[in-house]
């Protein structure tokens, strides 16, 4: 079966409002971890997940840093419209380049209480600590999302500072609560650096110092990559089959030194998080298509929905990573940077990835479906065991180890 025929309604599960974490555990790697390996469950804690590697793997963990994407903002007659900063507008190079803009941004959004927000009307943000004034005007309009002019009163601020100090950390709604100020550090992985993403990966959650230094220990070693999670990973598929499904688009940065070290990894590569996964694989097309001359959208869109179902003249996996690497010479940068839309669903062949550590994912999600198609219909034995098996769900809960199916 096409993956375009799939029904989302197969990808479902009974998961209750009491099942779904509301809070982090006190310690990141005391969450339970479940493994699954060649058809047998295991059990064990994140705190021991070296033990269930192997010497010489490759660890692929994604750097992006959570924003404060929620801007409370006042209308000039009181009452409060809530701006949630989704991405830069195309007039930006990337997220990158756009949160270093000083004195004014444009950004596409989604707007709380929109139909309060009147043609013409500028809204307000005052910070204490630092002071300044954040102002917002409305630019356009679309189905999605609206484009928005962003402007502050102290020109040597960036936005990202403007960010940091004005905005709130957006939990996921299904949480339905406020951030707190445990969540300032918790919903944050103790090794994120890009700034840009509007929700955590949250499987890099659980990794601390000692789980960092116990792969060490083991030879495992680690590679860092950078896909900036956009809302659109809390996007439900609304159409009865995936054909009439729109992926989200979200950018991906990957510098040339972990290239380097993908093409000579010779073990396991273990990707931590769905969007480490997503990165990877998306590497592996823009490379292809690079290696045999079709054209790459790098400014645009470098993997489209469907490309891994459509190019069927593929190459190896190592043809690849020297494609992008000569790509990198002949640009004369030292990174890809680009957005995909890659869906990974069942009916597609990993081209780089051996295991997946992943949370458990919302039912009839784009993520379950990628959960399939790496261990088949498998997860839904897993996702039982882990229900009877007290596992909390969802992003601060518990995860797994999944080996792909052979």
């Amino acid at each position: 079966m096409h993956p375009k025929d799939l029904r989302i309604e197969d990808y479902t599960y009974d998961l209750p409002d009491e099942r779904i974490a509301q809070y982090p555990l006190t310690q990141r790697d005391a969450s339970k971890l479940l493994i699954y390996n060649d058809a047998i469950i295991s059990e064990d804690i994140y705190h021991n997940i070296a033990n269930h590697i192997p010497e010489g793997s490759l660890m692929v963990m994604n750097q992006t840093r959570v924003v404060h994407a929620r801007l409370p903002f006042a209308k000039p007659t009181g009452g409060a419209i809530e701006i949630f900063c989704l991405e830069p507008h195309s007039s930006h190079k990337d997220i990158q380049t756009a949160m270093l803009q000083k004195g004014q941004v444009w950004w596409n959004c989604l707007v709380g209480s929109a139909k309060k927000w009147k043609e013409g009307m500028v809204l307000e943000l005052t910070c204490e600590d630092p002071k300044f004034t954040l102002s917002a005007t409305m630019v356009t309009k679309s189905d999605a999302y609206y484009t928005i002019q962003l402007d502050w009163d102290v020109p040597e601020m960036t936005f990202a500072e403007v960010l940091h100090y004005a905005g709130k950390v957006p939990l996921p709604p299904y949480l339905n609560r406020t951030a707190d100020v445990k969540d300032e550090e918790r919903y944050q992985t103790i090794f994120a650096k890009d700034e840009g993403s509007v929700a955590a990966p949250t499987a890099g959650l659980h990794f601390t110092e000692h789980v960092m230094d116990s792969l060490a220990a083991k030879h495992i070693d680690k590679a860092f990559v950078t896909l900036h999670v956009g809302a659109g990973t809390f996007k439900p598929v609304k159409s009865d089959t995936m054909q009439e499904h729109d992926m989200h688009a979200e950018w991906i940065e990957v510098g040339k030194e972990a290239i380097l070290r993908l093409q000579a990894q010779q073990g396991k590569i273990v990707a931590v998080g769905t969007t480490s996964l997503r990165t990877l694989e998306s590497l592996y097309w823009i490379g292809c298509k690079l290696h045999k001359g079709m054209n790459v959208d790098m400014e645009g869109i470098a993997v489209s929905q469907w490309d891994a179902y459509d190019i069927t003249d593929t190459c190896t996996r190592n043809e690849a990573f020297a494609a992008l690497l000569q790509y990198l010479s002949e640009n004369s940068t030292d990174k890809i940077v680009t957005r995909t839309r890659i869906l990974i669903a069942p009916g597609y062949t990993f081209r780089v990835v051996d295991g997946l550590v992943t949370n458990f994912h919302q039912p009839q999600s784009t993520l379950l479906l990628l959960v399939s198609a790496l261990i088949g219909q498998q997860w839904r034995d897993i996702y039982a065991y882990a229900m009877t098996h007290e596992y909390r769900f969802l992003s601060y809960g518990d995860g797994s180890l999944l080996w792909k199916t052979m």
